[in-house]
């Protein structure tokens, strides 16, 4: 196709030509002004000469014509896929398809839309604009979304030109009920009740005869759920109190109700991290020495822990002849701390105690019943620990780990991690122990007092000293803890002693052992999500242990073996196929963990509107049709028309080119245009003279 133009590419620049038809324009009006008679056929003479300075040429383009474009999107999203929402996409795309076949010099684009990464739900406007980057402007004819209208990018609209058209899906009678979860703080504290704020909202055309009260089962870390009856469409406030530290998921479920449209945004989950507040511990020194100084400074450097220290030092039996009256020291509150207080405490210490009547059998008694109860007792053994007067000659007996042989060694050994304190939480990772005759390569500075003890069937010697002898044995009684130390020389890493020893880091991770912190627990499963992948973690105290069983939202089980990374911790990554809440099996272990959220952002919005649309589609006289009525014809309309009406929808004509050759050519040569000046001139004299 040829078409023809005339351009101008004058022979003086322009400004030279603007003041030369000035001049021209009071040449003419002087004519005029003084009466000449063929004043007309001198300005014409003056315009063909400014015309020839001018330069017109004729220019012809040979055009060929291109195609228009149509952008198909297509949603394909999981919200899509529900219900009989996939056939109705597969029939639309078809029934476009057809239609843009039946339009001459038509093309359609097609682009699919999934699951947005890092459940941003459907990012509707941003897969528009990159398809229509991808094509010149100037040949888009129309746009079409093929969609639930359910979109979270509406604010990142295109500018488009030419009209937008939604073909919505789903059915007119579509209902859903939803879980939302308002409220949830990531953090709590331990024993202390925190409001969470839930909702059930019921969407859609929802039946009539509906119960106001809907079921919800509530389930902790995996525990069997427990179902309540709350009111749907209004806020709930629930109170929760968390049973232990680290990470508590709770999970909260609707039954899926008859016709309802999905039952994956019938749940949500919730994983709240408990702290402690405040950790209260009662240490009891039975006489003063140099190790007691250092239970002292662990304990206050520490600023989330209570300390309550009692130091014993005026026994009973210290007979030194001054009155009662004149001391200044505190009475030892026994009764306070060990009848009306003592469940207040989370740990209790006995460092270097033994028995002088102070404390009566019944007191001690109650330290036994409190352990078995869930609490925490440390012994510190001195040479007291195998006397007569061993606090191990009372009650306490049943609980302690090891019993005492009576003999005290005095004499340096070098602590050392035992086979099984390598696997320990207590102890994994210290630096080994040297080699015997290699003093160059001592990890720590030696000791220089044990007491020998002999260990029970359940205790569990994690550190030993002089020949294999045990040092830290730790064991659990009833719901409690129980560890022994038998030495009163830890304090020598605290001086520096032949390079001091991680004293501080043991007896931390000693103490926190015993208050059941999660992350030091011996025989522990755990999972730790990031994104839709899992690490998985057993630790343990055996040599080996089997394969992990996961169990998807869906129910699918699937099995993964694990490696072990070091003594005592075997691990393996997964990665999982979808979101929600995974169950995780090994041996007797059992674990909870959430993959992104329950119920995803695509599902949390399920019945299909095109609100969040119409403002764009009216912008560009674009329509809205549901699939489930017809698939609308499609037809060409002109620019600026109403694009869309009952049982179609249009497309603007673009009309667009590629120019292959432009040839350009003098529209008169310059003899012409000089012979055309001067006629004229010649005719203005004649008709002057003739006058």
């Amino acid at each position: 196709m040829e078409t023809g133009s005339i351009i101008f590419d004058p022979l003086l620049p322009w400004p030279v030509l603007y003041g030369a038809i000035a001049c021209a324009l009071i040449f003419a009006l002087v004519a005029v002004w003084r009466g000449l008679s063929a004043w007309w056929l001198r300005g014409l003479a003056l315009a063909v000469l400014l015309l020839a300075i001018a330069n017109p040429s004729l220019q012809t383009e040979n055009r060929n014509p291109l195609s228009d474009i149509v952008v198909l999107v297509v949603d394909e999203s999981s919200s899509q896929g529900i219900d009989v929402r996939p056939d109705q996409v597969a029939t639309a795309i078809a029934g476009v398809e057809a239609g843009i076949a039946r339009l001459a010099n038509t093309e359609l684009r097609v682009v699919r839309l999934g699951d947005s990464d890092g459940n941003r739900g459907t990012l509707l406007m941003q897969a528009l604009a990159d398809a229509m980057a991808e094509e010149p402007r100037a040949r888009l004819a129309g746009a079409i979304l093929l969609s639930d209208g359910q979109l979270h990018d509406i604010e990142r609209a295109p500018d488009l030109p030419a009209p937008l058209h939604v073909l919505l899906t789903g059915e007119d009678d579509d209902w859903d009920r939803r879980l939302l979860v308002q409220n949830a703080p990531a953090f709590a504290i331990i024993g202390e009740p925190v409001t969470l704020t839930l909702r059930i909202e019921d969407q859609g055309n929802v039946p009539s005869g509906l119960p106001d009260l809907a079921d919800i089962d509530i389930s902790v870390d995996g525990d069997e759920p427990q179902r309540f009856q709350v009111p749907t469409g209004q806020d709930l406030e629930l109170p929760v109190t968390l049973g232990h530290g680290g990470m508590n998921v709770i999970q909260f479920t609707l039954p899926e109700q008859d016709g309802e449209l999905t039952a994956r945004n019938n749940a949500a989950v919730v994983q709240i991290n408990g702290v402690r507040d405040r950790l209260r511990v009662l240490l009891i020194s039975g006489e003063p020495h140099a190790g007691e100084r250092t239970w002292r400074n662990l304990l206050k450097s520490d600023a989330s822990v209570d300390l309550v220290h009692f130091t014993i030092l005026r026994p009973p039996e210290k007979q030194d002849g001054v009155p009662v009256n004149e001391l200044s020291l505190i009475a030892f509150p026994t009764r306070e701390l060990f009848l009306d207080k003592i469940n207040e405490f989370d740990l209790i210490i006995f460092d270097r105690y033994k028995r002088r009547g102070i404390l009566p059998a019944i007191y001690l008694d109650n330290v036994r019943q409190y352990v078995e109860q869930g609490g925490a007792l440390l012994v510190a053994a001195g040479p007291d620990f195998a006397s007569a007067e061993s606090i191990y000659r009372s009650p306490l007996s049943e609980i302690l780990p090891a019993e005492p042989s009576g003999r005290v060694r005095e004499e340096l050994y070098l602590p050392e991690v035992s086979d099984l304190g390598q696997r320990h939480p207590v102890t994994e990772g210290f630096m080994p122990a040297a080699e015997e005759g290699d003093d160059t390569t001592a990890p720590w500075g030696r000791w220089l007092r044990l007491v020998e003890v002999m260990v029970g069937t359940t205790g569990n010697t994690i550190m030993t000293g002089a020949d294999d002898s045990p040092l830290l044995v730790l064991d659990r009684v009833g719901e409690g803890r129980v560890a022994l130390l038998a030495s009163d020389h830890a304090w020598l890493w605290s001086r520096g002693f032949e390079g001091g020893g991680p004293q501080l880091e043991l007896l931390r991770r000693l103490s926190h052992w015993m208050m059941k912190e999660p992350d030091l627990e011996e025989e522990a499963l755990t999972a730790l999500a990031e994104g839709q992948t899992m690490t998985v973690t057993r630790r343990t105290l055996k040599d080996e242990v089997g394969s992990v069983e996961i169990t998807g939202p869906d129910g699918v089980v699937v099995t993964v073996p694990l490696e072990e990374v070091s003594p005592g911790r075997f691990s393996a990554e997964w990665v999982g196929p979808e979101m929600g809440l995974y169950r995780l099996k090994e041996g007797d272990k059992e674990s909870v963990v959430a993959l992104g959220p329950a119920a995803p952002k695509e599902f949390e919005e399920t019945i299909a509107n095109a609100d969040l649309l119409r403002p764009l589609e009216q912008t560009v006289r674009g329509g809205v049709h549901r699939i489930a009525e017809d698939i609308p014809d499609i037809r060409r309309v002109r620019a600026g028309r109403a694009a869309s009406g009952r049982g179609w929808i249009g497309i603007t004509p673009r009309e667009a080119y590629l120019t292959a050759d432009i040839r350009i050519s003098p529209l008169l040569p310059s003899w012409a245009f000089l012979l055309l000046a001067s006629l004229l001139a010649v005719g203005a004299w004649l008709w002057e003279c003739r006058r």
